[in-house]
């Protein structure tokens, strides 16, 4: 069964807890809830991280080659500022899909530019929690796991 790589970036792991109105009330351990069940109904594994460390982000890419088919990244802020991570997803080549809670595009002007949209598959933003398994479709998708 394929896998797929979740990986969430910093401060994800207070999701529920900062700030309601732009995040949402889920928390990340529900989202993992939530996807480990929508990952089933597709048939593929999934398996998670989150680190608020640029570098435990990085060694997780570079681990995903010949372990996962494909990688869900919600980078956090690191998304604006991360060469090192554009660099590392460019250097596994694997598809990856850029995720967001909330929609960047219509946040503060220095959350419109992205380092990770140009190495990735696509992006998804705006949809809150539903990202996420709108992510794995997408993701089971493009490695021909689902229609």
């Amino acid at each position: 069964m394929h896998s797929i790589l979740i990986l969430n970036g910093p401060n994800l792991n207070l999701l529920g807890s900062r700030q309601p109105e732009v995040y949402g009330a889920v928390t990340l351990s529900d989202i993992e809830t939530m996807c480990r069940s929508h990952s089933q109904d597709i048939g593929v594994n999934v398996e998670f991280l989150q680190s608020n460390h640029e570098g435990e982000l990085v060694d997780a890419i570079h681990a995903a080659k010949g372990t996962h088919a494909a990688i869900i990244l919600n980078a956090g802020a690191y998304t604006h500022s991360s060469i090192a991570l554009m660099d590392a997803i460019a250097s596994v080549e694997l598809p990856v899909i850029e995720l967001h809670l909330s929609n960047i595009h219509a946040r503060e002007e220095f959350r419109h530019k992205s380092f990770i949209a140009p190495v990735a598959l696509g992006q998804i933003c705006g949809f809150g929690a539903q990202g996420y398994t709108l992510a794995l479709d997408a993701a089971a998708r493009h490695i021909g796991v689902a229609s």
